[in-house]
Order: C-alpha cells, then structure tokens, then sequence
C-alpha cells in the first residue's frame, strides 16, 4: 500500500514540473524599452501577451522579418503607433477599377 502511495505522489510531482515547464516557455520576462526606426520597420506582426498562468507581465510581441521577437510595454507610445503601422500593411488595399466604355 506505500508503495502505491509513493508512486502516484512521485508522478502526480513529475506532472506538475512538466506542466509549470510548458507554461514558462514563451513568456516575457521584462521589456524592450527602445527600438529604432530601422528596426520597426523589420516587423510584419505582433501578439498580446496576457498576465495568466505562467506570465507575469502583459507584453505586446513583436515578430521581425527573420522570426526574431521582441518583447514591448502595450502602455509606450510608440508600441500603440507600431501595431497600428503594422494593422495598415495588413489591411486590403482597394484595387483599382478600370471602366470600359460600352462599345454601341
């Protein structure tokens, strides 16, 4: 009977470090207060991080051209200006219609 005792404990511990691992992954841990004019324009999008589970602080991540990320304050300035640059890239741009003149 111990011995069941011991191993469930033993596993249900193993479970819980695993677990705490994969929340812990891809979290921000502190913010990249500047980013240069060069560099923001390498960003083709962003993702919010939220203050839930493993993640202590909320974050805006940014993601370069190359897959490089970069963790930013959502409260700066400039990190409200960048996601709406980034939103307007993505937006559709309306196309052009060519009128034809109706041949009669």
């Amino acid at each position: 009977m111990g011995f069941n005792t011991l191993f469930v404990l033993l596993s249900l511990s193993c479970l819980c470090l695993v677990l705490a691992q994969i929340s812990y992954d891809d979290c921000c841990l502190k913010y990249v207060r500047k980013m240069t004019p060069h560099t923001q324009k390498h960003a083709v999008s962003y993702k919010y991080q939220e203050t839930d589970g493993g993640c202590n602080i909320p974050a805006v991540i940014f993601t370069m051209r190359r897959g490089r990320r970069f963790c930013t304050d959502p409260k700066d300035g400039w990190v409200v200006d960048l996601m709406a640059k980034i939103d307007g890239r993505k937006s559709p741009k309306p196309k052009k219609h060519q009128h034809q003149q109706s041949r009669g």
